[in-house]
């Protein structure tokens, strides 16, 4: 089979510098030439334009207006109060002044020009932050267990994330030559055995996930590492692979998938294992087409069986037979608690993951204060929050008074359930891949969902709500107990049957529906569940019993 396109680009990129020197020089386009385009995506950065203004850019014979959105690489989601003022000033420099919060526990800014890419990564750099490898064939942001509360050697878990990120980290100098003006280095030292020059055959993802919290959706990664904690120490990983959300519509041989499980592995062996399922996938992976490219379908062509095989053969070590573990948690904790050291945080419920100053809530006031106190961190969370963390009790008051001050509480705790386990995308305006609304969108249906839910006693339903505006999947919709997959402006299918703790996708239930008929489908469906459900059913749950999909 031939190659696509993207693979010829990657290999003659020249350790992914391509021409992006030449194409930053070109003043006479806010765009970038087409083969950097691929190339732009392993530097954390995709092209993009503002489509609410490509008509009237039209009509004026005008480029579209074209724009970058950045996404840091913060493995394990955790920020300095230092990065949180450098991060608030860039945003307020160079960007469309939101902080969007990912579902992969870091952040991505839009709207940078073209000229400010620089000095946007410059001053990022200055406090430590960098975006290699945040998008692109390569590893992402390696994700953790958010809440330091989960678990007494949560610290120690944690810093697996990191591990892994610099693990699987590509060796190319080239982000620093081309962004940060620094001078070429020896082609001996950018020698990269993993990626080579083809580097992985499309993107990969990585989850750990501390029993009894699921809050990573660990079965939708590429590689889903469960930590095993045997009297207050952490002896292993599960280790599953094989998880993936993106499709495509209309085409039968792409599909969501929940990761296989492989077994169990000591956590002295789990870096070995983790680098030979990677090259497995380099080397097996499908680069001729790229929609059939992730993992999953790797697995599926392979077999489970021979694939774990070949990881055994590549590792030299055998999985045992996975552990015990127990995941029954996959909400966030929101408000105060307590680890065990006696720290305290905050979890504040950020909508859509969109952290601005509006009316009610001034999200960007409010931590900035906070992080000109120096008295916490921040942490990310995969289902769009954010955590005020390692705060001494004697700063407490001081923190709590701040949030207070500007909202946060108060919206955090006003927040109905259904809408604090409600997760959407990016999206139109700036998404090229979408073909519909979500986190402009989501909002406003959440509200009218709510009414549906108040009207037969279901306001402490803890249901989980999920919209994209493509297939792809990057609000994890195939998760969701309803999720909502948008194919047209204004229209969407509807998934439903997902478990509530992340262990079983969703399936289509009805396509391509606008508004007034997912509310009345959404009506008749909570009323039936109002009246039959059994004790502590969730929805999805009973979706199955009831055999509606």
């Amino acid at each position: 089979m031939s190659e696509s396109v993207v693979e010829k680009i990657k290999k003659e990129s020249k350790g992914l510098r391509g021409s992006l020197k030449e194409s930053l020089l070109d003043e006479h386009t806010g765009a970038i030439r087409e083969s950097d385009r691929a190339l732009i995506k392993f530097h954390g950065m995709y092209m993009q334009d503002d489509r609410d203004r490509r008509d009237e850019r039209a009509e004026k014979k005008l480029e579209r207006l074209y724009s970058y959105m950045i996404r840091l690489r913060l493995p394990g989601g955790l920020l300095s109060a230092k990065q949180w003022i450098a991060l608030h000033e860039v945003t307020n420099s160079y960007t469309t002044g939101v902080i969007k919060i990912t579902t992969r526990q870091t952040v991505q800014l839009h709207g940078i020009l073209k000229h400010h890419i620089k000095p946007t990564i410059k001053d990022f750099n200055t406090v430590k932050l960098d975006s290699i490898a945040a998008c692109g064939d390569v590893n992402r942001n390696v994700i953790a267990s958010a809440h330091p509360r989960f678990s007494a050697v949560y610290e120690e878990i944690f810093s697996y994330a990191g591990k892994l990120s610099k693990l699987l980290l590509p060796k190319t100098h080239g982000y620093y030559e081309i962004w940060l003006d620094e001078e070429k280095i020896s082609p001996e030292l950018e020698k990269d055995e993993l990626y080579q020059d083809r580097y992985f055959p499309r993107k990969f993802k990585i989850a750990i996930a501390i029993p009894p919290y699921n809050d990573v959706d660990v079965f939708t990664n590429d590689v889903g590492l469960i930590a095993i904690v045997e009297n207050n120490e952490l002896v292993g990983f599960n280790v599953s692979a094989g998880g993936g959300m993106g499709a495509t519509h209309g085409n039968a041989e792409t599909y969501p998938r929940l990761a296989s499980m492989l077994g169990y592995v000591k956590k002295d062996d789990l870096f070995k294992v983790v680098y030979e399922i990677a090259t497995t996938q380099r080397d097996f992976g499908n680069r001729s087409d790229r929609k059939l490219a992730r993992l999953k379908y790797t697995i599926d062509r392979m077999g489970v069986d021979v694939f774990k095989k070949e990881v055994e053969t590549r590792s030299g070590i055998p999985f045992e037979p996975e552990k015990e573990y127990a995941l029954t948690i996959r909400h966030d904790e929101y408000g105060w608690h307590k680890n065990h050291e006696g720290l305290y945080y905050y979890t504040a419920f950020i909508e859509t993951g969109r952290v601005y100053d509006g009316d009610k809530v001034q999200f960007k006031k409010a931590f900035y204060e906070i992080a000109k106190t120096g008295k916490t961190q921040f942490r990310f969370t995969c289902n769009q929050n954010l955590i005020i963390s390692d705060i001494k009790p004697e700063d407490k008051d001081e923190i709590e008074n701040i949030l207070q001050q500007y909202g946060v509480i108060q919206a955090t705790q006003n927040a109905s359930p259904v809408r604090r386990n409600a997760i959407a995308c990016v999206a139109l305006n700036t998404c090229p891949l979408a073909f519909a609304e979500a986190q402009r969108y989501l909002p406003s249906l959440i509200d009218k969902i709510e009414d549906i839910l108040d009207r037969y006693n279901l306001n402490n339903e803890e249901l989980h709500v999920r919209m994209t505006g493509c297939p792809n999947g990057c609000g994890r919709p195939y998760a969701a107990e309803i999720g909502f997959v948008g194919t047209a402006l204004g229209r969407y299918n509807i998934y439903l049957g997902a478990d509530a703790l992340g262990k079983r996708l969703n399936k289509l239930y009805k396509e391509n529906l606008e508004e007034p008929e997912i509310l009345s489908t959404l009506d008749a469906l909570l009323k039936d569940f109002s009246a039959n459900k059994n004790l502590n059913e969730s929805f999805g749950d009973y979706v199955i019993r009831k055999k509606i999909v």
